[in-house]
C-alpha cells in the first residue's frame, strides 16, 4: 500500500511539473464584425506570416498568433467594402480585442 502511495505521488509530480513549464503559445486577436450577416473571413498578417479566421455571427477569433504587429483585415459581401485595422499588438498570453469594426458600403 505504501509503494502505491508513492508512486501516486510520484505520478501527480510529473503530471504537474510538466503543465507548469508549458510555454505560452502566443496570443489572441478577436473582434466583432457590424453588419454581422456582411463579413466573409478575417485575415491577420504579419511579415510574412498570414492567419486566417472564419466570421461567425459577426466574431472572429485567431489564437496562437506569435507576438508582433499585425494587419487585420475583414472581407466584406457586396455592397460592403473590406475593413482594415492597422498597427495590432500582440503579445504572448495576451488577448487583444479589436472591439466592434463597422463595415461601410
Amino acid at each position: 500500500m505504501k509503494k502505491l502511495k508513492v508512486t501516486m505521488l510520484a505520478l501527480a509530480a510529473v503530471a504537474f511539473g510538466s503543465f507548469a513549464f508549458k510555454g505560452i503559445d502566443g496570443g489572441t486577436i478577436t473582434g466583432k464584425v457590424t453588419p454581422a450577416d456582411a463579413a466573409t473571413e478575417a485575415l491577420a498578417i504579419t511579415g510574412t506570416d498570414t492567419l486566417k479566421s472564419p466570421v461567425n455571427d459577426g466574431a472572429f477569433s485567431f489564437q496562437n498568433a506569435k507576438s508582433g504587429t499585425y494587419t487585420v483585415i475583414v472581407g466584406a459581401k457586396g455592397p460592403f467594402k473590406p475593413a482594415t485595422v492597422t498597427a495590432v499588438k500582440v503579445e504572448d498570453g495576451k488577448a487583444t480585442d479589436l472591439g466592434e469594426i463597422k463595415l461601410t458600403n
